[in-house]
């Protein structure tokens, strides 16, 4: 994606693998399932009756069809919309708004964009996605490095308490009482934090863009094994549950030769709330149905309850992709 294009236009190489869900499951009702993702796994899981399984198999094919002019006229249908006028099986529809959900993270089907999820779905069918080796640090080193090689000074550890500005940008002013003479400012942070930095007179669609975000969480646990009780169950998604389960260090080198490292996750509905314990819980849940014992060889574990995903997600009552605030600030 625009990712890994923006990567290599800095010069900042990484490694790793593809995943293959050829050999995944599908989590219905606390069994585990052949998830079809192909030809032949279609043929063989006992998830779908044949008629949906006939549905599905044409549905995938358009899904990758469907070109950018009629993606863009559904820019401002629901996910929920789309789903109830285009498939048929209810089985079906819950397997098509789980991929929606691992190609953008989003788990709000009654705000989310169909446009821009069938755009994403695209993407990820057609590109898949990377697993890096050593992970997300690698580029975080990379882009560090990057700056500094074109003369950036990084600054660590000071808190930017507003920016100076008129009509014009002056500079940004630091919460010790200093002040830095800039004639442009870029904010990479979320609307909110960018918010407080000017009041609302100053900017008030900066104010609006903010109140209108409406942030994507994850539930996360990360667990490190000194090995893998089994080795060929690597990946997984909940169909009636929004639960995603995969071993990256099948793919990509992410510790010891012998070790495994599983990343399980909880899609969150931020039109919810949610316990953190319980979905530590369904996390364990789903580590005991893929990995049973995985306890025993445990070395590192991380949950990390409410991780954001993005500051905003594309929905359909903004316009889609189309009701996306632009970079620059007025």
């Amino acid at each position: 994606g625009r990712g890994a294009k923006v990567l290599k236009e800095l010069g900042i190489s990484f490694s790793g693998g593809v995943p293959n869900a050829s050999n995944g499951y599908a989590i219905f009702q606390g069994k585990k399932y052949t998830l079809p993702g192909g030809f032949v796994s279609l043929l063989t899981t006992s998830l779908f009756g044949l008629s949906a399984k006939f549905e599905l198999s044409q549905l995938l094919g358009l899904i990758t069809k469907i070109d950018a002019h009629k993606i863009q006229q559904i820019q401002h249908i629901t996910v929920a919309e789309w789903l109830e006028q285009t498939i048929r099986h209810p089985q079906v529809r819950a397997l098509v708004q789980t991929l929606f959900r691992l190609a953008t993270y989003c788990n709000d089907p009654y705000h989310q964009s169909a446009g821009a999820a069938l755009a994403q779905l695209q993407l990820a069918v057609a590109d898949n996605v990377w697993y890096v080796d050593d992970g997300w640090q690698t580029l975080v080193g990379g882009l560090r490095a990057a700056a500094q090689n074109a003369g950036v000074q990084i600054v660590s550890e000071a808190k930017i308490a507003g920016i100076d500005c008129d009509s014009a940008v002056h500079g940004v002013c630091l919460a010790d009482g200093s002040r830095h003479a800039a004639t442009s400012v870029v904010i990479a942070a979320g609307p909110h934090e960018a918010a407080d930095l000017l009041p609302p007179e100053k900017s008030p669609c900066l104010h609006e863009w903010a109140a209108q975000a409406k942030p994507v969480y994850a539930a996360c646990l990360d667990v490190g094994l000194s090995r893998l009780p089994r080795s060929k169950a690597s990946f997984a998604l909940g169909i009636d549950q929004p639960l995603y389960f995969s071993v990256h260090s099948a793919f990509a080198t992410l510790g010891p030769e012998e070790g495994a490292m599983i990343h399980v996750a909880k899609y969150l509905n931020p039109s919810k709330e949610t316990d953190p314990h319980q979905d530590e819980h369904e996390l364990e849940g789903l580590l005991d149905l893929m990995q049973p014992g995985w306890r025993e060889f445990t070395l590192e574990r991380r949950f990390l309850p409410h991780m954001m995903v993005t500051n905003a997600q594309v929905t359909a009552a903004t316009g889609g992709t189309a009701g996306q605030p632009r970079p620059a600030v007025p």
